[in-house]
């Protein structure tokens, strides 16, 4: 992973000085991205429920599994997509110094750094670029099928009025797991629901539309029998 990083890093410098580079920054991206996913022995089952349009922007609502989840949304998604994302990932050698000129960066303990995620949000969604957040905010441990939802994806989707995209990781964390000694290769499954409409919503719906969100992909885990055996879980 650091390596190819590391060796697209000039295209990367290239493509990230400017904002309007960002669509052929994302192309160099998604290399980037399927190197790794397919280099590392992974693929992608990937169903969806309703096709993304490539002129709209779109929240998308992953659960957080692994490392890998970011790379494998990348992978998949022709769109550009802007992430938000914890600014304590600036310190990882090589890739700090592109995520901090490409991701919207968020300390959550500040006030004023959430009010600088809705101004730089404003000014990317723009051109059918779109928005990733991980509602969790981090990566649970393995025995939790789901942590609790976060607000801030859903109160960015009201106030821009785009459809929420709830995606489900089912493998990323059993083949890629934060423990050396477990994963290997194997098939990335992922599904992504249908959208959910933001649109006549206020600030007065965000926890109705985050607690939406977060029962249907938790339905969607705990109902898959694979997940559940695979990872040790029970209801």
């Amino acid at each position: 992973m650091f390596l190819t990083i590391l060796l697209l890093s000039p295209i990367f410098l290239m493509f990230t000085f400017k904002e309007e580079h960002y669509h052929h920054f994302w192309k160099v991206a998604r290399i980037l991205a399927k190197v790794l996913v397919y280099g590392m022995g992974f693929r992608i089952n990937f169903e969806a429920d309703q096709s993304i349009q490539p002129d709209k922007s779109y929240m998308f609502c992953p659960n957080h599994a692994s490392l890998m989840d970011p790379f494998v949304l990348i992978a998949l998604s022709k769109n550009p997509i802007v992430f938000v994302g914890k600014k304590e990932l600036v310190k990882i050698p090589v890739f700090g110094f592109f995520y901090k000129r490409v991701v919207i960066m968020v300390d959550r303990s500040d006030p004023e750094s959430r009010k600088r995620v809705f101004k730089m949000a404003k000014k990317r969604l723009q051109n059918g670029v779109s928005m990733a957040i991980f509602p969790e905010g981090l990566v649970p441990t393995e025995d939790v099928v789901l942590a609790p939802f976060k607000k801030g994806a859903f109160s960015l989707a009201i106030e821009f009025q785009i459809p929420i995209v709830p995606q489900v990781y089912y493998d990323c964390k059993r083949f890629f797991s934060w423990d050396p000694l477990k994963g290997g290769p194997g098939i990335f499954r992922v599904h992504q629901h249908n959208f959910i409409s933001t649109k006549k919503l206020t600030q007065d719906n965000v926890e109705d539309l985050r607690d939406k969100t977060f029962d249907i992909m938790n339905t969607a885990l705990l109902n898959d029998k694979k997940y559940m055996k695979d990872t040790n879980r029970s209801k």
